[in-house]
């Protein structure tokens, strides 16, 4: 037969509390220690226990009893006073009592109480020694026995003399002696041990302790005297606040501008006049609504800056102007009209690379475009005052190799000629047969080797189209054409900066006589290839109309390429054109034979 209830789940409840206060005990939140701590506090409310105790039956025979649990008891009421002798350490008495189904439990204890306190929360533990009385209604004898209470629990502070105790859960032990209802065949109804659970809640007030501490500031500067422009800086020290809450601090003075939000403040005494002044710090503790506040100030004192006069500085360079790609020699001279040391330094350009130390250095101007140049440098005195001059140093361009006569006449090349209706919309890089890229390709060349004696020499490009078409349809064409003539330039290396383009589609076509002049002219043809030549004369007016001119411009002088077909070209059949129309008049379809009867 068990002399208990259920101990398996008492042990369970006692052990799961126990373990919720470790880990209370051990969380840094409750580690801190509150400033409220009181010499005395009690507690009194509700209570209601689980006796956790089986034992005989009222009215039983000794020899055979019946067991008898003890029910739980919803009634009953809780009290405890207790005496801290230090914030967490302190004695405490208690009274218990419940009643219920004619039965009544009560428990008297002292022991030793553990309490953390923090600002939302006071945790405890308490282990007590108890005398228990357990009166059951038939059993007159065994109602007093010795025992145990272990347990604990947390209160919520609304101010530091209420508290609401939220719970308290409590291990009780006991134990009783009911020999006159139990034979010693029944040891455990003859001396029954109590293992229950106790859970309380109710309102604690606390009273006495030290009287709370009046906060306490100090404030202090280093260096107490300094000259007009030099820092101070102001620190304060607060003590008597709640460690625990965060203070704010603020900053004021009356002798230059004070900055500072923490303990320390800075002091700028630039705009201050001579003379004794005041910084003052005030600390405030915004969670606490009394004895919040404290104050402090310190004194120092600003002297007027004895006279300081900044160096003088002056720059000279050699030469002064040259031929861009040159060095140039640079000296500063810089003297101090307080006779204190100087030194010169920070030597700067706004072109090319400036190098040296001290009061000498030298212009590097390799590589830089003419114009002018201007030169710095800083000299500093040991009192930590500048002064700076500066110089200025001109470059120009070298002058420009001779014009090569023969390059230039060169450049008056042939025209550049397209075949019937190239480019095509389609394909507008289309068209530059193999001979007219071998004209451009040899332009380019020149080109750009006379750019290096005449820089502001240019191209003009203008495109044309054969009388055939519409005003709209040529004029779309030359444009295509001059546009072609010019992107193949630009891939051979010339600037494209360097060309200009027109497009005049037929308006300029080369009448038949002057077509018949430039075959004349031509030295390159025989007489039998001019005769010729002059046999087609519709067909060559057409294919010298379907061409690009190439003009040179340079310093006010202006030479147009020579409008000669290229008669003796490769494919110059391709660029003449015109035998597809012919052979379409000539050639008749093939007369179909008769059928073999």
């Amino acid at each position: 037969m068990s002399r208990r209830g259920n101990p398996l789940r008492v042990r369970t409840v006692v052990a799961g509390l126990l373990s919720i206060f470790a880990l209370l005990w051990i969380s840094p939140s409750a580690i801190a220690q509150s400033d409220a701590n009181p010499k005395w506090d009690i507690f009194a409310g509700y209570q209601w226990t689980h006796p956790g105790i089986t034992l005989p039956a009222p009215f039983g025979n000794p020899n055979s009893p019946t067991p008898y649990t003890v029910p739980d008891m919803s009634a009953g009421f809780g009290a405890a006073l207790t005496y801290n002798f230090d914030p967490h350490w302190g004695g405490e008495a208690d009274l218990g009592n419940n009643w219920g189904s004619s039965n009544y439990e009560t428990t008297g204890s002292i022991g030793p109480r553990f309490i953390v306190r923090t600002d939302s929360a006071n945790y405890f533990l308490h282990g007590l020694v108890s005398y228990n009385r357990l009166s059951v209604s038939g059993l007159t004898t065994g109602q007093n026995g010795i025992g145990l209470i272990l347990g604990g629990g947390m209160d919520i502070p609304f101010t530091k003399k209420l508290s609401w105790r939220v719970f308290e859960a409590d291990y009780v032990w006991g134990h009783h002696n009911y020999a006159d209802y139990a034979s010693p065949s029944f040891p455990d109804l003859r001396r029954p041990e109590l293992e229950g659970v106790r859970l309380r809640t109710g309102i604690v007030i606390a009273w006495g302790g030290a009287p709370p501490v009046t906060p306490t500031a100090s404030c202090s500067v280093q260096p107490s005297e300094v000259m007009v422009g030099e820092p101070i800086t102001a620190t304060v020290s607060a003590n008597g606040f709640n460690p625990k809450h965060t203070v704010t601090y603020s900053w004021s003075g009356n002798g230059g501008t004070v900055t500072g939000k923490d303990t320390t403040a800075s002091v700028d005494t630039t705009n201050a006049a001579p003379g004794s002044y005041t910084v003052t710090a005030h600390v405030t503790d915004p969670k606490e609504k009394k004895n919040n506040e404290a104050s402090c100030s310190a004194n120092y004192t600003v002297k007027p800056l004895p006279p300081k006069n900044p160096p003088t500085m002056s720059l000279s360079a050699s030469p002064t102007e040259l031929v861009t790609g040159g060095t140039v020699n640079l000296i500063a001279s810089c003297t101090s009209p307080d006779n204190v040391p100087v030194s010169v330094a920070n030597w700067t350009t706004t072109a090319g690379t400036v190098s040296g130390s001290g009061s000498s250095a030298t212009l590097n101007t390799t590589g830089l475009p003419a114009g002018p140049i201007t030169l710095t440098a800083t000299c500093t005195d040991s009192r930590g005052l500048t002064g700076q001059g500066s110089t200025q140093v001109t470059l120009e361009n070298p002058p420009p190799p001779p014009v090569n006569k023969a390059l230039e006449a060169r450049l008056a090349l042939h025209s550049v000629y397209f075949p019937t209706g190239m480019p095509p919309v389609k394909d507008p890089n289309a068209g530059l047969v193999a001979s007219q890229r071998k004209t451009l390709i040899s332009l380019a060349t020149d080109f750009k080797t006379y750019l290096e004696s005449v820089p502001d020499a240019h191209l003009i490009l203008e495109g044309h189209a054969d009388m055939r078409g519409t005003d709209a349809f040529n004029q779309a064409l030359s444009e295509r054409r001059v546009d072609r003539v010019k992107s193949y330039l630009v891939e051979m290396g010339v600037p494209e900066s360097d060309i200009e383009t027109k497009a005049y589609g037929k308006q300029r076509n080369l009448t038949t006589d002057e077509v018949k002049d430039s075959i004349n002219q031509n030295p390159d043809l025989t007489t039998e290839e001019r005769k010729r030549a002059l046999a087609r004369i519709a067909v060559i007016k057409l294919a010298s109309n379907r061409r690009v001119d190439v003009t040179l411009k340079s310093a006010g002088q202006s030479e147009t390429s020579v409008r000669q077909f290229p008669f003796n070209a490769a494919d110059a059949l391709t660029l003449i054109g015109g035998r597809e129309s012919e052979m379409k008049k000539t050639t008749k379809p093939a007369a179909k034979r008769p059928k073999k009867q």
